[in-house]
């Protein structure tokens, strides 16, 4: 972790020196483990080529009509935009604006925001998050800026505009004005077009209190009203009175990294073309706003802590008398902070056979201010992975809890996911809010993310427990384990919600 949150590495954002030098320092303690080369053609790496697009703040411009005028939001204070990952140039001009509650359409969960909704050729305007009394992952699924946006292209939308609660605890405008000026990122496929962006959204925009005000000045609901209503559950679609017009200037630059990829041939003759796959990512967010004198986001827990504990679970691996029956992939990935976007290159490119891919483990800032007493493995619930981490968790004599920060909607938010659409069962082990003292876990981890998240904080003078990172090698490690040497590959339950999405990817 010191090695990879060192100043000298300028934050590890994708494309530098910095990260470079991560992934070298990665790829060559796997190589001094004697472990084999799992990229492309025989090497340590697979190329991820990146696109980089940032909005130009003084080209680009919101405006709210109203009756009686039009008021142009000012940027950064107001609102932000996304890059557009497609064109240099998209435009909005005057459209109708729905409040669509959530912005959510699950009615196998008894909720639909657009059960009334005609958004056709409008801009979308919804709550970041989901229903609080969908179970937690799911509500992770369906709080997605991706899933909403697709809602949203599926019925005819032109444009998306998000904004938050008062009371979300993910509201953080200046860390999240901050972030969106270090622009965003796609992966590019053989013939240069990005994985993500869509030619009929032409802005999309992320709005602070006085936008969203602004947005229903007229309204026959108040914006208070219409934020209470959702987070009571009640779903809703309301025309707005205002129409607004969005200008997104963006510009493009082609990015070279790659991830690194390593492998520990199972022994098992019928097995060892299947694989138990962990992953972690190197990247963080480089070099940005300044913070009281400190302007290098060093990820030292997010998620130098992740990488090093994958590279300790490799060297575990590598020093069993005998193989597992399956092979074993380590990988560290690049761009994971932009979108997970290593991890899906990966599993949409494979440099093994995707079929083989039976399982996975995702180490992201697992958490470690305190020991660990009881684990959160997210995704456990979904797959038959969960007897094997109850069985690892029990040989250790951890407790298993359930998720205690829901709203956080973690399910969704490390490489693991990019595994779970493509239909591979996945598990993301965090710690519990347990200490095993006086202390309260819940206050540390908020402590945490409103503080040093995310901002040159996250650096290595914080107080880590590092007797908690190798609890984490360990149950992750045999966890793996258990799955590597059982006979049967790792399936979804019957009727599960995301076996019942992804698994025929």
């Amino acid at each position: 972790m010191s090695v990879l949150a060192d100043d000298s590495l300028q934050g590890r954002a994708p494309g530098t020196p910095g990260y470079e030098s991560a992934a070298r320092y990665a790829q060559t303690e796997l190589q001094k483990m004697g472990l084999q080369p799992a990229g492309v053609n025989g090497t340590w790496r697979q190329d991820v080529p990146l696109r980089h697009s940032t909005v130009v703040q003084d080209e680009s411009r919101l405006s709210v009509w109203t009756p009686v005028g039009t008021k142009t939001m000012t940027y950064d204070q107001d609102f932000y935009l996304a890059a557009d990952p497609v064109r240099e140039e998209a435009e909005i001009e005057l459209a109708e604006v729905v409040f669509v509650g959530f912005g959510v359409s699950a009615p196998d969960l008894g909720y639909d925001d657009y059960a009334e909704a005609d958004v056709d050729g409008k801009v979308v305007m919804y709550l970041s998050g989901a229903p609080s009394f969908l179970p937690s992952n799911e509500r992770a699924y369906y709080s997605s800026g991706a899933t909403k946006t697709s809602e949203a292209i599926s019925r005819g939308a032109i444009g998306t505009m998000t904004f938050w609660a008062p009371d979300d605890p993910r509201l953080r405008w200046n860390v999240n004005a901050a972030r969106s000026k270090r622009g965003a990122y796609a992966w590019l496929d053989p013939n240069g077009q990005p994985n993500r962006g869509h030619d009929q959204i032409r802005g999309s925009a992320s709005l602070n209190q006085s936008a969203a005000e602004a947005l229903f000045q007229g309204a026959y609901v108040a914006l208070e009203d219409a934020i209470s209503s959702a987070q009571s559950g009640t779903p809703q679609s309301v025309l707005l009175a205002t129409r607004v017009s969005i200008s997104t200037t963006t510009i493009h630059r082609n990015v070279e990294s790659w991830n690194v990829l390593a492998k520990l041939e199972g022994s098992d003759p019928q097995l060892k073309d299947e694989y138990v796959s962990y992953v972690a990512h190197a990247d963080h967010f480089g070099v940005g706003v300044n913070f009281t004198g400190d302007d290098i986001y060093n990820g030292a827990h997010d998620n130098a802590s992740g990488s090093a504990i994958v590279l300790e679970i490799a060297r575990a691996f590598k020093s069993l008398p005998e193989p597992p029956r399956r092979s074993v992939l380590f990988m560290i990935v690049t761009a994971e902070e932009w979108g997970l976007l290593g991890s899906d290159y990966f599993v949409q490119n494979p440099t093994v056979s995707q079929s083989g891919l039976v399982a996975n483990f995702s180490l992201d800032m697992p958490f470690l201010f305190h020991p660990l007493r009881d684990i959160v493995p997210y995704g456990a619930e979904h797959s038959s992975m969960g007897e094997s981490v109850a069985q690892a968790a029990e040989h250790m004599g951890i407790a298993i809890g359930p998720d205690p920060i829901p709203e956080q909607v973690l399910f969704i938010r490390s490489d693991h996911y990019s595994f779970i659409q493509q239909g591979i069962p996945a598990l993301f082990i965090k710690s519990g809010f347990e200490t095993g003292d006086q202390r309260d876990g819940g206050e540390i981890n908020t402590a945490f993310r409103q503080e040093s998240y995310h901002t040159p904080f996250d650096d290595m003078s914080q107080a880590f427990d590092f007797g908690a990172g190798a609890d984490h090698a360990r149950v992750n490690f045999l966890t793996g384990y258990v799955i590597a040497q059982e006979e049967n590959r790792p399936t979804w339950n019957v009727g599960d919600f995301f076996g019942g999405l992804f698994a025929g990817s």
